[in-house]
């Protein structure tokens, strides 16, 4: 399928959709706990986003347009403000927050397909047990970093601290 064809098929509420290599992908909506837990991050974040940046939740992010183009659509995006649809090229940030259905594409596909496509930050939320981020920044290629758990500090994308126990 083309990117055309895929945007063709308009808006969808029911299911969940991305286009992955030419292929489309349908998954279950996320679950209350998840979808409280974006709530309460983009919360978190709108308090000390930038002016000149945007906070979107599941939102396609077209990152490859050649045939098979790939398009994602991560559980939320911080882009500079851009207008039409959105590329990676105008994104700052993805966060994914792990589903037992997408677990190992957050982790694996996904990390390569962003750092691929030049997302300079990604993080990765397990809410699974003990709640934790990794905060991923895209050095020569690929993503580096760890791992925390309680409360995490960063400065990139912009100054922030997330209280990851709240999230859950």
């Amino acid at each position: 399928m083309s990117l055309e064809q895929w945007r063709a098929l308009g808006e969808d509420t029911s299911v969940r959709s991305e286009l992955q290599e030419g292929v489309l992908i349908v998954s279950p909506s996320p679950t209350a706990r998840h979808q409280r837990a974006i709530m309460r991050l983009g919360v978190d974040l709108h308090a000390v986003l930038p002016a000149e940046c945007d906070l979107i939740p599941e939102v396609d992010v077209v990152l490859d347009y050649a045939f098979p183009s790939t398009a994602r659509r991560p559980d939320l995006v911080l882009t500079r403000r851009a207008t039409g649809p959105l590329v990676a090229r105008d994104v700052v940030l993805v966060v994914e927050i792990l589903s037992p259905g997408t677990r190992r594409v957050d982790l694996v596909l996904k990390r390569f397909e962003y750092a691929e496509a030049g997302i300079a930050n990604y993080w990765i939320i397990d809410l699974e047990g003990t709640p934790r981020l990794e905060a991923l920044t895209l050095v020569d290629g690929s993503y580096v970093g760890d791992w925390v758990s309680g409360t995490h500090t960063s400065d990139a994308p912009f100054p922030v601290t997330i209280d990851l126990d709240a999230l859950a």
